[in-house]
Order: C-alpha cells, then structure tokens, then sequence
C-alpha cells in the first residue's frame, strides 16, 4: 500500500495494467500547505470570482508541494462488486536538473499531519521524484549536453560522494581485471551520481547498481568498458536517467492516456497541483487552465458536487468531512426498496483501510472518495427509476445519472456554486449583503472590522469607499443589524446595489447633471423665443 522511491520502478508495470482495467480512478493529494498568508488578500472569500480565486490558489500552488498522493483504483468484476487497490505514494521533488526546487512549509498543516501519522521520514528520505514538462526538458537538454548535475548542496551529500570516491581509487591501484569491490548505504540519486562520477573520472572501471543502496564497482578493460556502455544492461543509459528522474511523472501520464474517469473530494487544488506539479506550470489564464485539465482528464467526478445533491434529494443528513459521508452511507439504509448496493472490496493487500480508520491518509481519503461515488450514484439511479434498476447496474449506467455532476468540481466559499471544466462557469451569485456606513472612526481597515463582527458571525469584508465596507455571509444574523442599530461609529444596513453602489451612484449624479443642465438649456431657450 505504501510505495517510495525505492520500489516504485518495480510496481509501475502492474500499476499500469490495474489502471487499464479500472472503472474509474480515485485520488487524494496532501500538501505541505493550502494558502499562503504571506501573500496579501490571498484567503479565500464569498466575494472571489473563479478567475479571481484561481489567482489566489495559483500563488498558493507555486509556493507549496507535495507530500504525498493516493490512488484508488476501482476495478468491476462480473458480479455486482467493485475491488480496491489503493496506494500512498510518498513524493519529493526531483533533484536532477540545472535548478533546485524551492518549497514552503505551513506549520499548521505540517502540524496537522502529523496529528494524523504522516510519515515525514518517508516524504524525505524515500519520496519518489518527479517533474513537469518544462523541467523535464531542460535536463533532456542538460543530459544531451553532457552538462547535467544532481542539485546537491548539502554537506553530508558532499561527504557520501566523497567516502565513496575514496575508497574506489584507494583499491582501483591495486586491484586486477575483473576484481570487484562494493559500495553501500547509498540513498536515491546517490547510487546513479556515484557511478557516473566514477565512470567519467577513471576509464577502467564499471559500474552496476545492486539494489539495496549498494553499488557494485568492477575494474575493466577500457575496450571491455566501451562494450559495456554500449549494452542494453547499462543502467546509467540517458533514456535510464531521465525515465528515474521523471519518476512519479511516468505513472501520471499513464493516467492520462489511459483516460479513466478521475474522482476526488474538493478537488480543486489538488487538480491545480497535478498541473502544476506533473504537466506544465500554471498558466496564469484561468481558462487555460481549464482546458489544459479537460483534455487531460475528460470526465472529473467531485464527490463534493454529488454528495450535495443526494442531500438535497434524499433524505440524508447534513454532514460536511468525507468520512462522515461515508459513515452516513454505509450506515443508513437510504433506499430499502431498491437493489442492494455494489459490493466494495479491498484488494488482499489492503486490508488495513478495512479494519482501522485511517482519515487524512491520502490512499485512505481516496478509497472513501470512490466509495462514496458508488454509493451515491446508486442512490441516484433507484431515485431517478422509481427503484426498477437491475441487480447489476453498469459504471455507464451510473455516469449516466452522474451526468449533470460530471466535470463540475465544487468552489468553496465563493460567487458560485462549481467550476464547469467542460463549458462556461455559471454568474457569481452572492449571498445577501450588509453595508456598514463608518462616522467618526478614521483609518479603519477591513481587518479591523472583520476582528469587530467576527464574535457575531464570520463575515467576509470588502471595502466600498473611504468610509463604506461590504460584509458578505452564508447566513449572516439578524442580530447584527438589532446591535449596531444606535452604535456611534457604524451604521449597518442591508446593502441595495442600487441605492449604495459607486458606480450607479456616480451614474446617477451624471444623469442628474445631463437632466438638470436640459432643463436649464429648455427654460433658457423658452425665454429667448419669449
């Protein structure tokens, strides 16, 4: 269920021929942060637009990385029953390449983690690499050039490289043809920048990896050598080189090609990620973005988007994590006149997520993320056919009544409801707003007056004017406007586009001004014909 750098070479294949055969794929990312607060107004809020809130998350997305990603992958057997293979593949960016990768850290989420059991040794230590395009084709050029390097600056990488030199021409002097000597403890790239430092330094030796974090050096012939490097067994072949340092790149673009319907749980940023981090760096055009994700992923399920609807359709408590959802679903009996749900096994070799709760785990969250589609669309589909659904509904079947859903990933806290990645985003529509009207309060800013309402509710505050801010809420209270009815600096009131507005009160004054000058030119006029 865990897979790191070391073993992942080893998996790839059979994760390839699993996804091939999937119905679908789920996944979950985890992050070393969401939002950075370093960036000025980069929180998200009820007033953001899509465009507006991909600026913010686009910002966010450059700045932080990846620790780890989980895959879920659904296969449907010929009953009516679905099984699970999940996997948590810890991540590191790729250290091969002309520049480092510079990443931040948010103490609350690295603290929230770890509340949960990350593994941070793993992230480190055994993160597989990976890079996008771009990177990918700066070390082609590097690696062509003959001028590629490992990004390594620090001194204990220093200071392996320079042990094991060591101890390859103290024995290099005295050793015969065909002699070999092995190196150990060599950790991720230190086994490939080993052996070309050696190879390109000293003529007469070969090099091969052995696994285990060992490398076998043998002294050769430098015609035995030129035969060797010429060979398909030579593990330090450019083409060797780039598909290691692409690493977890090579299992996201067998994702793409193998086109599978893609299921996550608020996926927004973790689809921002996956640009980002595997295909090419964020465009800043929010429309781009959109049809760079469409075309490599057509069909995106947001179990957010369909739980909303079930909950609205059937009578389903509200509940907001995942894994209240799918307790909800497993527990309830929701539909007792229909067929029975699909059955949904995990795989031998995952087992664990069957016996022990494991939220915030992105192998886990993923495996819930497929759940819940499951479950849902089945519900849908007794709903929408008065419960005349055979006993082995098809995954068509169930996309089918998932088809307003598709493609429609969920916004949280904003101008809408969803982002459509296949068509136009529906207009921002706002919750109702309050306007507070400030008197004898000079230099108040909107942090000031968020801190002022914050007891009374959570507001999202915009400035209108010098003396004028918007507060916007999902559910803002009466209250508020009974307790600041006789206050003596704000003056808070239900805001009417119309009457408060800037830019229609500026029309207005112009429109007053054009009529009052007509009527003076029509009485002036009147007179002179007098």
């Amino acid at each position: 269920m865990e897979v790191g750098a070391e073993g992942f070479g080893r998996c790839l294949p059979r994760l390839r021929r699993r996804i091939l055969r999937a119905a679908f794929v789920a996944l979950d990312l985890e992050f070393t942060g969401l939002h950075s607060i370093s960036l000025q107004n980069n929180e998200p809020s009820l007033f953001d637009s899509p465009v507006e809130r991909y600026v913010k998350a686009r910002q966010s997305v450059q700045r932080f990385t990846l620790v780890q990603l989980g895959l879920a992958i659904f296969s449907k057997e010929n009953s009516n029953k679905y099984v699970v293979h999940a996997y948590n593949f810890f991540l590191f960016p790729s250290t091969l390449g002309i520049r480092d990768v510079e990443f931040t850290l948010s103490a609350s989420s690295i603290q929230f983690l770890s509340h949960y059991g990350f593994d941070y040794n793993k992230f480190l230590k055994d993160g597989i690499p990976y890079m996008n395009e771009v990177q990918e084709k700066m070390l082609r050029q590097r690696l062509l050039a003959g001028t590629w390097k490992v990004c390594s600056t620090s001194n204990a990488d220093r200071d392996v490289l320079k042990k094991a030199i060591d101890e390859v021409t103290s024995w290099i002097a005295a050793a015969k043809e065909e002699d070999t000597m092995i190196l150990q403890d060599l950790n991720g790239y230190h086994v490939l920048e080993v052996q070309l430092v050696l190879r390109h330094a000293l003529e007469n030796v070969w090099t091969e990896p052995l696994g285990n974090k060992k490398v076998m050096v043998k002294k050769v012939s430098p015609e035995h050598r030129q035969l060797l490097e010429n060979s398909s067994y030579d593990h330090c072949q450019k083409k060797l080189i780039l598909l290691s340092a692409r690493g977890f790149t090579n299992l996201f673009q067998i994702l793409v090609k193998a086109r599978k319907p893609l299921v996550g749980h608020n996926m927004l940023m973790d689809l921002m990620h996956l640009h980002d981090k595997f295909y090419r760096p964020l465009p800043e055009s929010y429309e781009e973005f959109k049809r760079n994700i469409h075309n490599l992923f057509p069909v995106i399920i947001d179990t957010k988007t369909v739980t909303k609807s079930v909950q609205k359709k059937c009578l389903f408590p509200r509940v907001s994590s995942l894994l209240e959802v799918y307790a909800v679903l497993c527990s309830s009996n929701l539909n007792p006149k229909g067929p029975p749900c699909p059955v949904i096994a995990l795989a031998s070799g995952c087992s664990r997520y069957a016996e022990k709760k494991s939220p915030h785990e992105a192998g886990y969250d993923a495996f819930l993320c497929g759940s819940v589609l499951l479950m849902s669309a089945h519900l849908l589909l007794c709903r929408a056919t008065d419960d005349a659904v055979e006993a082995d509904p098809s995954f068509s079947q169930y996309l089918t009544v998932l088809a307003e859903h598709v493609n429609k990933v969920n916004f949280i806290r904003g101008g809408v409801s969803s982002i459509n990645f296949s068509g136009e985003d529906a207009p921002c529509r706002h919750p109702p707003a309050l306007i507070v009207h400030v008197r004898g309060w000079p230099g108040l800013t909107e942090r000031q007056i968020y801190q002022e309402f914050k007891a009374r509710c959570r507001f999202d505050v915009r400035r209108l004017s010098k003396n004028q801010f918007i507060l916007l809420s999902n559910q803002y209270k009466q209250l508020v406007l009974r307790d600041y009815r006789h206050h003596p600096h704000l003056q808070v009131s239900v805001y009417r586009h119309w009457r408060h507005s800037p830019s229609v009160n500026c029309l207005l004054q112009i429109s007053g001004i054009v009529a009052l000058w007509s009527l003076l030119a029509f009485a002036l006029g009147g007179t002179s014909s007098c």
